[in-house]
């Protein structure tokens, strides 16, 4: 079966097992490395693409269900909030070990697509399913705060 999808404003069309979860498709078909695998049961958060501007996880999102849909993942050069965002990290130094932080972008630009000015309560309880093993929640937390001025 062939899958028509959009990757970053690019276009690709992929022969593969239709059940394929999207996080392998990106990884081992197209070698799109910037997305995480995290625990693999879509539990936190390291996978986090965005599908049609909402938050997503990749890893148990089959590729027969996004046929003809747009991704938006970590290496894009078009999508604003995402650079946005990226730059807040960056100013708020959120990175320890950096692993979750691909997800953790993604999320809040997921979150901030659909929210542009979003309280405090409401960024976390949207940010509540990326886990970050360095708890650098605060500092992930002030970069969205920030983002929000310029978003």
């Amino acid at each position: 079966m062939s899958t028509k999808i959009t990757i970053d404003k690019k276009s690709y069309d992929l022969t593969i097992n239709p059940e394929t979860p999207l996080l392998w498709a990106l990884r081992d078909h197209l070698n799109l490395t910037g997305t995480k695998f995290g625990c693999g049961v879509g539990q936190c958060g390291a996978c986090t693409v965005l599908v049609d501007g909402v938050a997503t996880r990749s890893c148990i999102t089959p590729i027969n269900t996004i046929n003809n849909k747009k991704i938006t993942t970590i290496a894009t050069n078009s999508d604003k909030t995402v650079q946005k965002l990226q730059k807040f990290w960056v100013q708020e130094d959120v990175v320890q070990c950096g692993y979750c932080q691909s997800g953790q972008i993604m999320n809040a630009s997921g979150l901030l697509k659909a929210n542009s000015k979003p309280s405090d309560d409401e960024i976390i309880s949207a940010m509540n399913g990326n886990i970050c093993r360095c708890g650098t929640y605060n500092k992930i937390k002030t970069a969205i705060k920030a983002a929000t001025v310029e978003v």
